[in-house]
């Protein structure tokens, strides 16, 4: 009786609810008579109908009606009605897709939301395959309470959102991206669900460690095997009837077991017949989670923490790790991937973070210079076109598209979008105050933000308002960053994707202030040196015609990289 989510045959659909804090279960058909849940081993509940594809349902656990925990679409938001789908109704026209290699990997961060939804962000994808990009990663898509969510809220792991679109939506959005060249990527949350609409715990309370700590409260209990199981399964259900190309795993260190994330990884790669990439987010900085077989490559904060102390000259809070010695750190970034590789972090109270990467292949880090996260949780939301001088930023973007390490830039980025990407939220009463002044008091230890009443201008999570200004709109010099990123990805893919599988650090050094030079050994050999300089004065730089450069080599506010054949 096992197994999370309705199962749908030509005889019927067959629900299954574990809810070991129960001691009974009703499902109830919308239309039907309720019917009593038998029980099974191990607090599963089962119960065979009739009903197919379509059909309403929900369970009621003593006077509690609740959604089906892997429902697969919700009628009427996370607190109403499941829905009945059909995995295999969508007749997809990109049968032949096998995807693309790793190495090949420019990817765009989207938020479905601000798209328009599955719909509207499919009519964006011909001018998104159009300047180079070959993959977008969708924040995650599932439902959450409300119809706006910055994405990490969710508690229906299995339903894309109502105020997004439909599963077959979902699934058109994917065909078309596929028939465009274009890899989709997932971000998926398993390490918390979010504030409102998710009632595991009323009656599966054995889904938690209450007594492991997280930012969102106890941890998921990925020891025991249900909720195992209701986490890889919806990564399998994403890969295989989603035909999502990749999954990005948000903070798996609030996961905090090894032995589970080695396992997902080692079970979705043998039971999915095409090549399928995994990245994870993780601020332990653990290499042994990129080891071959495991997981393709971690978001690397890092390359941008280092890089945003250097153009902007922030230090306050995370920043204050990365407030000194920068050229040494951008050039360990550069060289060897994680700048904490075991030593002490301020932002840690003081605990080592991180082990040793210099072994691993410059691939196996994603790269950035913002994203959700390092926009969106400003408190104004400021894209770095607010603050950072033109030059300096086309400079740091040159060092983002052309180095090994795989490119990922966040939507507007390639359009110098200078709207704000806040972080929003459609919570109400209680909750929504709360979460407004939870978000105000999480800047009271920024110097900008001491005054009460400078947190008090932070914008509201809740309002309709503070959703409507985070869409991207096009700059004044809209086309100026059009053409920028358009030719450093035409570089980066016609004379350097070829050569990337096998590359490695030559290393890299400080050349001056703010300034800083990094080579690889590409796979046939031939040598990649790239020099970038965010600082005041003239640096000297290699000879020679280099194959991009954003201002005069060596010249303050430049970046150039040359290619010497082998």
């Amino acid at each position: 009786m096992s197994g999370w989510g309705p199962v749908l045959d030509a005889g019927g659909t067959r629900f299954r609810l574990w809810a070991p804090d129960a001691d009974g279960v009703t499902l109830e058909v919308d239309g039907r008579d309720p019917q009593p849940m038998t029980a099974g081993e191990d607090g599963w509940y089962g119960a065979d109908t009739d009903v197919g594809a379509g059909a309403r349902y929900h369970f009621r656990i003593g006077d509690m009606a609740v959604p089906d925990p892997a429902s697969r679409a919700q009628d009427g938001g996370v607190d109403g009605w499941s829905v009945v789908v059909d995995p295999g109704a969508y007749r997809w026209r990109s049968d032949d897709w096998r995807g693309l290699p790793w190495e090949a990997m420019v990817i765009e961060e989207r938020h479905v939301g601000l798209d328009g939804g599955f719909a509207g962000l499919m009519e964006k994808l011909p001018a998104i395959a159009a300047r180079g990009i070959t993959a977008i990663e969708l924040m995650p898509v599932n439902a959450f309470a409300g119809t706006r969510n910055w994405g990490y809220d969710g508690v229906l792991p299995y339903a894309p959102a109502e105020a997004y679109g439909s599963p077959d939506e979902m699934k058109a959005l994917i065909d078309r991206a596929h028939e465009l060249g274009v890899s989709v990527f997932l971000d998926v949350v398993y390490n918390h669900f979010g504030p409102a609409g998710n009632y595991l715990g009323a009656y599966a309370s054995e889904f938690f460690h209450p007594e492991v700590k997280t930012p969102w409260g106890g941890a998921v209990a990925v020891d025991a095997d249900p909720p195992r199981r209701f986490f890889i399964d919806n990564a399998l259900m994403w890969l295989r009837e989603y035909r999502i190309d990749g999954l990005r795993f948000d903070a798996v260190h609030a996961i905090a077991n090894d032995g589970f994330l080695d396992a997902m990884a080692a079970e979705l790669r043998a039971s999915v017949d095409r090549p399928v990439h995994l990245v994870l987010e993780n601020e332990k900085n653990d290499a042994g989670r990129l080891a071959p077989g495991k997981y393709d490559a971690q978001w690397n904060d890092d390359f941008h923490n280092v890089l945003h102390v250097m153009l902007t000259g922030e230090t306050d809070a995370y920043y204050a790790d990365f407030a000194d010695r920068v050229e040494e750190r951008l050039a360990r970034c550069l060289s060897q991937g994680f700048i904490y590789q075991g030593e002490s972090s301020v932002n840690h109270d003081g605990k080592p973070r991180g082990t040793p990467s210099a072994h691993l292949p410059p691939g196996a880090f994603v790269s950035f210079l913002q994203n959700h996260d390092q926009i969106g949780n400003r408190a104004l939301g400021e894209r770095l076109t607010r603050l950072v001088d033109p030059a300096r930023l086309r400079a740091a973007t040159l060092l983002l598209l052309l180095s090994p390490q795989i490119p990922l830039i966040f939507m507007g980025d390639a359009t110098g979008s200078r709207t704000p990407f806040l972080f929003f939220t459609d919570f109400h009463d209680e909750l929504a105050d709360a979460v407004r002044e939870g978000r105000r008091g999480e800047f009271a230890k920024f110097a900008a933000f001491a005054d009460p009443e400078k947190r008090d201008a932070i914008p509201d999570p809740n309002a309709r308002e503070t959703f409507e200004r985070s869409r991207p709109e096009d700059g004044d010099d809209a086309g100026d960053w059009e053409s920028l990123y358009r030719d450093l990805i035409t570089v980066r893919r016609d004379r350097l994707v070829p050569r990337l599988k096998g590359a490695r650090s030559e290393g890299a050094e400080m050349i001056g202030d703010k300034a800083v030079c990094a080579r690889w050994r590409l796979g046939d050999g031939a040598l990649l040196t790239i020099a970038l300089n965010l600082g005041a004065e003239q640096v000297e730089v290699p000879a020679g015609e280099p194959i991009a450069a954003e201002g005069r080599p060596g010249a303050p506010g430049s970046a150039a990289a040359w290619l010497a054949e082998a």
